[in-house]
């Protein structure tokens, strides 16, 4: 098994397509896809590509820190307490464990994730 995995921002496979939890569901309805690259190992790791559509639910990370990079697309995060933060193509940003707060997606945004579970 080799070390190197590379990660394709555009994926050709069919995505596991999903929908917000209601209990998390602000507003809308977004679609939500994924293409998670399998790393096996703990499980604890994981990476890969996201997308979503317009909408807003809550983001609670718990344990969880997340790594993100933006493909296309824009999205607000607006952390509890918080000013709201706009980030947009090629950007980056992390949540870190204990984040909570507001995911707003105004333009259909695709995201690489590298996510480690505490």
């Amino acid at each position: 098994m080799s070390l190197l995995k590379t990660i394709d921002l555009n994926p050709s496979e069919a995505p596991r397509e999903s929908r917000v939890d209601p209990e998390r569901l602000v507003e809308g309805n977004p679609l939500l896809k994924s293409w998670p690259a399998d790393l096996a190992r703990d499980g604890k790791i994981k990476t890969g590509v996201w997308q979503g559509t317009p909408g807003v639910n809550k983001s609670i990370k718990g344990e969880t820190f997340e790594f993100c990079y933006i493909i296309e697309g824009v999205v607000e995060l607006t952390p509890e307490g918080g000013e709201p933060v706009i980030y947009r193509a090629g950007d980056c940003f992390i949540m870190k464990p204990g984040y909570i707060g507001l995911w707003r997606t105004i333009e259909t945004v695709k995201k690489l994730y590298v996510v480690v579970e505490g």
